[in-house]
This record gives C-alpha cells, structure tokens and sequence, in this order.
C-alpha cells in the first residue's frame, strides 16, 4: 500500500507548513522550506481520503476537482462531526472568536478550539487576525452570528478570492490598522449584545505574511527573491494520471502551494486536490507543471494541459 497525501498542514509552534501523509493506518508529516524544490508525479486513480481519521471503507474514486475529496458517505460523515454543524451544543471545550483578515476588505468572524491555537487562521490562509472573546460554545456561536450580521462579513471567503488579493498586499501597518479598526466595531457592538459567559480578550494583531513566505515583498515584484510582477500566476484545477507539478517552493498560505514554474510563472497548488492521490517523486529532469491549471482571477478552468 503506498503513502496518500492528506493535505497541508499548519502545526502549531512550527516555523512553517507540513505535508501529512497516511498509509493504512498510519500517518506521518512532512516539513517544507521555502527557497527549496518541490515536485510529484501522481499516478492511478484519485481516492476517497475518508472522515474523522478513518479510511474510506469503499476506497472509492472521487473527481479530480473535488476539494472536498471524500466519497458522499465520508463527506456525510465528516460534516456531522465538525463544529460548524452544531451537533454537540454541550461540548466542554473552550473555543474563541475570531476576526480574520485575507486581504484590503475581505474579512470574515469565525469560531475555533482553544486547544487548538492559530493553527485555524493559518489553514484558512488569514494574513493577519485578532482574537475577539473565548468561552463556551454556544456562546462563542451566538457573538459569532451576532457580529458577522452586524459588521456584514460572511462566514466564508472563498479560496479563489483570497489568491487574488494575496499577490498585492498593502505594508503590515496598513494591515493591522483595518483589523484594529473592526475589531473596534466588533468590541461596541458586544457592549450591548455579548454573551455574558463570553470573555473579551485584548486588540492583538497577529499578522502570519513572514510565515506564509509572502513577506518582504516576494509576491508583490520586490525584495529578495521575489516573483516578478510581469509573471502569469496559474492555479492547478485538479491533477491527472502521470501529472507532474514541480518547481521552486516560494511561499505557501492556507491548503495553497505557491511555486515558481520558470517559464510557466508562478503556479498555486491547492493541496485539498492532492489529497487521495498516490505521490512520488517527479524526478531530477522534472520541471514545470502538466496538469489542467486556470488563470487566477481567470474564471473557467483551462481544457488541455500546459
């Protein structure tokens, strides 16, 4: 049985990102650096990556696009225990509230565990957040409703968004200055409509543009090994038998790969379309990518390959 991707990974306390990997029932990680080659050739057929740690009983075949990449009956599964369901109104964990920023206007409010740190805000590729009140969650839910209607900000952002704003970042105070000035709405509105098992906690802009690689102006056309502003930027829109992706890992944010392709620009690899994919290695004379990719911001997805 061979080694399945399972996605990206953010651990908290790491200095950066970590491919997971599982084989039966076993699973280990690994670390990724920037600056470093990074390459696979997929083979055979993409598989149900299962739910809740467990394999797929069915092995079933999923779609190549699916970022979900689980069969109905995992995908079922997976949603009934997650806290965005709202099955379990009695868990005794701690969860915490929080504002996330993605880009100049593209905010969102949010609930994770406690236990769990920032690790959420970095799976979700927030540049920069401030955590808001922690407590029950039901509590933590209710000022979670309460302030996305009040300050009209979704409850998600979707990923292809987020691309878009992240190759022109405004300066870091720029940046924090927005989350500090929403937080400051978030924190008047909670004086009259806070839950009282909620506590508040403090302004603290934590901002993640160094630990995703996206800081000293590497995806804006300056700074040391930066990417040309000229370079095309392409999104991978699902892989494909003997598929290669290889390049030179430049920065990564949420489940989003970014590689310099060379000629082929700049190319962003959504892990969630790894995930169920046998992997190995694309070998020393491999370059560039040959999977159906799309021109972020582009709109449909490109029919043949490179």
């Amino acid at each position: 049985m061979d080694w399945q991707c399972t996605g990206l990974r953010w651990p908290e306390g790491s200095d950066g990102p970590a491919l997971g990997w599982r084989r039966g029932t076993r699973t280990r990680a690994s670390a990724l650096a920037y600056g470093t080659g990074f390459g696979f050739r997929a083979s055979g057929e993409r598989r149900c990556s299962g739910a809740r740690g467990n394999a797929c009983p069915l092995g079933a075949v999923v779609p190549a696009g699916s970022t979900g990449g689980r069969c109905p009956e995992c995908g079922r599964l997976d949603r009934a225990h997650s806290v965005a369901a709202d099955t379990i109104p009695d868990d005794p964990r701690t969860y915490r509230v929080y504002l996330a920023w993605f880009g100049p206007g593209l905010v969102k409010v949010g609930i994770t565990g406690e236990e769990r740190g920032a690790a959420r805000l970095r799976e979700q590729g927030a540049v920069v957040f401030s955590w808001l009140g922690r407590g029950p969650l039901m509590a933590a839910r209710r000022a979670e409703e309460v302030l996305r209607a009040a300050l009209g900000v979704p409850d998600r952002v979707p990923y292809a968004r987020k691309r878009e704003v992240r190759a022109a970042l405004p300066d870091p105070a720029e940046r924090a200055g927005e989350v500090a000035e929403l937080y400051g709405k978030a924190a008047a509105l909670e004086d009259g409509g806070r839950p009282e098992a909620l506590e508040r906690l403090p302004f603290a802009a934590v901002d993640h543009a160094e630990v995703f690689g996206l800081g000293e102006g590497r995806m804006t056309g300056t700074g040391p090994g930066a990417i040309p502003r000229s370079w095309p930027v392409r999104a991978v829109t699902g892989l494909v038998d003997g598929g290669v992706v290889a390049g030179r890992l430049v920065a990564a944010a949420g489940p989003d790969l970014h590689l310099d392709a060379g000629p082929q620009g700049l190319v962003i690899v959504d892990t969630r379309l790894m995930t169920g994919w046998t992997l190995t290695a694309a070998g020393a004379d491999a370059a560039g990518v040959s999977v159906p990719t799309v021109v972020v911001g582009g709109g449909a997805a490109q029919d043949g390959l490179f």
